[in-house]
């Protein structure tokens, strides 16, 4: 593709109007969308209205004017990204947060299945809250395998399947219908991390009769870092499953301060502690973008900017480890090469910013929202360019950070 061909395409581009709703720095090609969502210039004026007006005139005041009601409005706003109804989705607390409260809560659920199945190589958190969540169930256990070996890991003694539905490092995609129904055809409750998937790839939970689900919302929604996570309970189900973490939020009636617990109805019986009401802002004016956005034309466009990079990629010499097939994989595009971290630092410091997952791989997010075609085609030929002139080698790039 030549730059004039990516031109091309970016004024034929239907998203094209929504790159002047973030404030994008100059000089940089932002790769890494995947990871922390850019700031939407919406969320600005909002912050300081909920510090200024909110916070610091109305007071208290302002729990009684809408920030009460938070989790359960800005989890109306989620519901559409995901095929769900409103009245299934709050947004609170992190992802690791919910998929604790989610994991025990199905363990719980039937006492004569005591068994969680996730995949090898899934998400490290996803691994880490399970197997804590199993040590809180007597007799619960954590069985993890390859991919491969999945379908073969179900049995009778399965309480909850748990994967996560695009893969935060080779972007590969589970079929959301055709795994949820292999969990119950196993007798099992499906449960599923969106993370890498919502505002990414079209979602429909109540086409495939998902159970659970949970996500976090400052990768592709961009609301901001530690933003509020959701959680998806399906409706058939809320009244049958209890939040482990019982906190006052989700009591029937909070302000009645009784010693006794008793779970509230539907969903807010979900909510723990006091919602985050800056971090609460900052979510909802970035959602406020997605009322009319074609999810449709999201996937398109991510399918147009993965080709776009992996010809250039590979024409460099580098191994591709995302599927090519954009209904299998998700909205970033991985290389493997030895250097990986080196070769990400030398395109950062030019300009063209992505990550480094261990131990090999270049991971470069593609937010269509906000990345032009020609964004893509440039960082294309940066990255040619690194490889070409070996510019990666400076020993500068090798001293590894903290956060890669």
């Amino acid at each position: 593709m030549t730059r004039d061909q990516a031109r091309a395409l970016d004024a034929a581009d239907p998203l094209a109007r929504y790159r002047d709703a973030f404030a994008l720095p100059e000089g940089v090609i932002y790769l890494d969308g995947n990871s922390l969502g850019v700031l939407p210039r919406a969320v600005t004026p909002a912050l300081a209205d909920t510090v200024q007006r909110q916070w610091g005139e109305r007071l208290i005041r302002s729990w009684n004017e809408g920030w009460i009601d938070a989790p359960q409005r800005l989890g109306g706003l989620i519901a559409p990204l995901i095929g769900a109804q409103p009245h299934e989705v709050i947004v609170g607390d992190t992802t690791s947060t919910h998929l604790f409260k989610a994991i025990v809560a199905a363990l719980r659920h039937d006492p004569k299945r005591r068994t969680v199945v996730s995949e090898a190589g899934n998400f490290p958190t996803d691994l880490h809250i399970a197997e804590g969540a199993v040590g809180c169930v007597a007799g619960a256990r954590l069985k993890v395998v390859a991919r491969d070996q999945l379908a073969d890991a179900l049995d009778d003694d399965t309480a909850l399947l748990l994967l996560t539905h695009v893969h935060y490092k080779t972007a590969d995609r589970f079929d959301l219908g055709d795994w949820t129904a292999r969990a119950h055809a196993a007798g099992a409750l499906m449960l599923w991390d969106f993370s890498h998937s919502v505002g990414a790839v079209p979602l429909d939970v109540t086409a495939a009769h998902v159970d659970l689900a949970v996500g976090c919302t400052y990768k592709y929604l961009n609301g901001g870092p530690g933003a509020p996570a959701f959680l998806y309970v399906a409706e058939r189900l809320q009244a049958a499953l209890a939040n482990p973490v019982s906190g006052w939020m989700g009591h029937a009636e909070p302000f009645a301060f009784q010693d006794a617990y008793r779970p509230a109805e539907g969903m807010r019986r979900w909510l723990v502690g006091t919602p985050s009401i800056l971090a609460m802002a900052s979510l909802e004016a970035a959602l406020g973008l997605w009322a009319d956005i074609d999810q449709q034309a999201v996937a398109a466009k991510s399918a147009a900017l993965f080709d776009i990079l992996h010809a250039a990629g590979t024409a460099a010499g580098l191994e591709c480890v995302s599927l090519t097939d954009p209904a299998k994989r998700g909205s970033h595009i991985s290389f493997r090469a030895p250097h990986a971290y080196e070769l990400t630092q030398a395109l950062i410091a030019r300009g063209v910013i992505g990550d480094f997952r261990a131990p090999d791989v270049l991971r470069l997010g593609l937010t269509p929202l906000y990345l032009s075609h020609e964004d893509v085609w440039q960082a294309g030929e940066t990255l040619a360019q690194v490889i070409a002139d070996e510019s990666w080698r400076d020993p500068a790039y090798a001293t590894r950070n903290v956060v890669t």
